[in-house]
């Protein structure tokens, strides 16, 4: 609404509507933001790096997990053909009087997501880790 055709052509009105117009404007940035859902899981699979191999009838992604046990990693199938490897790496509990010098492993959430071929078996999934090296095969790929 522009106050000049109002007759409210003063520096106050100016600046209300200067201000109403700032507002309006941070309103369309944040309406077009990414959610913190989507940045957070962005993140976890950017740094989540994965290897992926291709056999004549299945499927084999392969992940390093460093000192996370097995009921610490989740692996789900959703929407019929999306293999989504997810779980958290927490910090260790530190001992009476111990504190980092340096920090550099990773902690926190990490996630991978693979669209899966249609024509793939979702039931016949498996996941084995071993000696910190986490291994989803995707079994027969059926054919129709």
């Amino acid at each position: 609404m522009d106050l000049r055709i109002l007759g409210m052509d003063t520096p106050f009105f100016s600046t209300l509507q200067h201000m109403m117009d700032a507002n309006d404007h941070e309103a369309d940035k944040s309406f077009n933001a990414p959610t913190r859902t989507y940045v957070r899981d962005a993140k976890a699979m950017a740094s989540t790096p994965a290897d992926v191999k291709e056999y004549p009838s299945s499927y084999a992604f392969i992940i390093d997990m460093p000192g996370l046990k097995s009921g610490d990693i989740k692996v789900q199938v959703e929407d019929d053909n999306v293999l989504v490897i997810s779980g958290e790496r927490k910090r260790g509990e530190d001992k009476e009087g111990a504190k980092y010098v340096r920090m550099e492993r990773r902690v926190g959430k990490f996630m991978r997501k693979f669209v899966l071929p249609e024509n793939a078996n979702t039931d016949a999934i498996s996941a084995v880790c071993q000696d910190g090296v986490l291994t989803v095969m995707c079994g027969e790929i059926t054919t129709s």
